[in-house]
């Protein structure tokens, strides 16, 4: 008889392009070795090009998608993407906080094409009610500068950033600073308040990024379904992350894909 494998829940957007939001998530989850669920916030018009449309689906029907498994099949852990409304954000919040599994949020605010993704009277709701839900927040320095309007121009900024956004409440913050410019290496801060730990990769020339923060994010909650503590979850996150990142590949006209099978392509 098969056993369960951990057990990890994406609450988020659908990307049509399969490079980002739930599609990036349960490739993830999958690759990392857990069983992924999936409750669908919102449903996006995307390709490499950028995102044509999105349309959220009611508050009603994310909470029955929730409940529906987390009722029956439970969780390990919870990551969120794309919540595009107030009324979705404090949706999740109240969800994520009668539900004992860790939950890691990634603060979607714009697309890597730079269209937004969040309505601006949701910010608020991110700050005050999803943030202090999250067991670890992952935002990027745009995403840190829309919550906190602090703006981050090189790594000596992150520790500040991560003050502000540990401010709110989460319990542990990882700030990612692949936006940092000039640097030949893609240095992230993820840190409780007390205990600061950098991590490093190569920054790799591939343009074909469309995907990062919903894997790195995904990969994260995985590693967390699988036992391990934050600093082990989040370094192991981000060693997946610059792998696929590396395996990036073209797709469409624009920007493609990390590559989710990276580590299965190297068997091959």
């Amino acid at each position: 008889m098969h056993t369960q494998p951990p057990l990890v829940l994406t609450v988020a957007g659908s990307d049509s392009g399969g490079g980002a939001g739930i599609q990036a998530d349960l490739k993830t989850m999958l690759a990392l070795g857990t069983h992924g669920m999936s409750v669908v916030a919102a449903v996006t018009a995307q390709n490499s090009l950028g995102v044509q449309g999105y349309w959220e689906l009611p508050a009603e029907a994310v909470r029955a998608q929730y409940r529906s498994v987390v009722d029956d099949i439970g969780v390990h852990a919870v990551k969120t993407g794309m919540l595009a409304s107030a009324e979705l954000v404090e949706t999740v919040a109240e969800l994520l906080a009668g539900t004992e599994a860790p939950a890691v949020v990634d603060p979607v605010g714009v697309s890597k094409h730079g269209d937004s993704l969040l309505a601006a009277e949701a910010v608020d709701s991110v700050r005050t009610r999803l943030l202090p839900a999250a067991t670890v927040v992952t935002p990027n320095l745009d995403e840190v500068a829309q919550l906190t309007g602090v703006q981050v121009a090189d790594e000596a900024g992150m520790p500040e950033a991560a003050a502000a956004v540990l401010a709110y409440g989460p319990r542990w913050a990882l700030i990612k600073g692949g936006h940092l410019p000039g640097s030949a290496e893609a240095v992230d801060l993820l840190t409780d308040g007390t205990a600061e730990h950098w991590l490093r990769a190569p920054r790799h020339g591939n343009r074909h990024t469309h995907g990062t923060g919903c894997t790195l994010a995904s990969a994260l909650a995985a590693q967390l379904a699988k036992g391990q503590t934050v600093p082990e979850a989040a370094a192991a996150a981000k060693e997946f992350t610059a792998g696929a990142l590396a395996a990036g590949f073209p797709l469409g006209a624009g920007l493609g894909p990390v590559h989710h099978g990276w580590r299965f392509q190297q068997r091959d």
